[in-house]
């Protein structure tokens, strides 16, 4: 099985469009700015000797070996050794709030990003156990089955979007319901569900929802983003940042309910947490989830892998070298 040991670094993989388009940009300036000088054939005499297509090619060596350094930092491995392993496991879910309240910054960057990264730190901190997430916003959305294949898992994390919400809202309830549906019936007792939002929600049934789960032997930890004090909610348009507005045309504020977060945890539990707690709250649901009772999983899992960074890193420095040592004129 092919994985990257460090996916995290695949983030940086960004830079290469970005890059891209900075030098096309750089390009149309740059001739713009030369045709205010005079015709063609006078710019030519004028820069005779450069040849504009080695620049190009100077240009896709270097970001050719930019995207292989970033590749050769995630460390490429495949799997080469499969065997049949026994392993006590908890099944838990995720629940991220992808709603539009999440994109507001009394949070920095915003409370999305933060989340994502919380999600990511709890991921890693969880391993050995099987990981599935939700995402959930006026619906809630079965993004990855309960599975131990982690890296799929940060790469799912990664991209989570407002956009990949069909229905606007904060259906806390329904997130609890899909991850009931989702955990193996004959086995009740190991299971968690934690969920991760700002807790604006008009779901009056969430916290008898919850209630009812833990009676069936989920444990729900809560952990809240964004703060008392609240922010506006931004969106992009064509004309730029907007703010989301009320049926009476005000600028909606968007809060942190503590209430929730504190009493959906207290009826499902488990514990509730504020994101701005930083480490506590991954060391205390990981030490939370160790003491919930575990079952046997067998499973063939690969329990050696061949790391191939080295071959991307040293095509990245070759190219690095060829890039500077292509000339940017043309030889006379």
């Amino acid at each position: 099985m092919f994985r990257f040991e460090y996916t995290t670094y695949l983030l940086a993989l960004w830079m290469v469009p970005v890059l891209i388009l900075i030098y096309i940009l750089y390009l149309r300036y740059q001739h713009k700015q030369l045709s205010r000088l005079g015709e063609q054939d006078l710019l030519n005499r004028l820069v005779k000797g450069k040849d504009p297509y080695r620049q190009h090619i100077r240009f896709g060596f270097l970001i050719t070996a930019i995207a292989s350094l970033i590749l050769a930092l995630a460390n490429p491995q495949w799997g080469n050794k499969k065997e049949k392993v026994k392993a006590k496991s908890s099944d838990v879910f995720i629940a991220l709030d992808i709603s539009q309240s999440m994109m507001a910054e009394d949070i920095s960057p915003n409370r999305l990003e933060r989340s994502k990264r919380l999600t990511q730190n709890i991921i890693h901190a969880l391993r050995g156990n099987r990981i599935g997430l939700i995402f959930f916003a006026g619906n809630a959305y079965l993004q990855m089955p309960l599975t131990q294949d982690y890296s799929a898992a940060q790469l799912f994390v990664a991209s989570a979007n407002t956009s990949q919400a069909g229905t606007q809202g904060t259906a806390i309830s329904e997130a609890i319901n899909l991850a009931q549906r989702a955990y193996e019936k004959e086995k009740p007792n190991q299971r968690a569900l934690i969920i991760i939002t700002d807790g604006e929600s008009h779901d009056l049934d969430a916290i008898q929802v919850a209630r009812d789960a833990h009676t069936e032997g989920l444990v729900i930890f809560t952990i809240g983003v964004g703060t008392s004090e609240g922010a506006f909610i931004p969106y992009k348009t064509n004309s730029g940042t907007q703010y989301k507005r009320d049926e009476n045309d005000q600028v909606v504020k968007s809060s942190l309910n503590t209430s929730l977060i504190e009493e959906l945890a207290s009826v499902g539990g488990g514990d509730a947490y504020l994101i701005g707690e930083g480490n506590k709250i991954v060391t205390g649901i990981k030490k939370a989830i160790d003491r919930i009772e575990k079952q046997d999983v067998e499973q063939r899992a690969f329990t050696d892998y061949a790391s191939y960074f080295q071959y991307l890193l040293a095509l990245g420095l070759i190219l690095i070298l060829i890039e500077v040592l292509i000339p940017q004129g043309a030889s006379e």
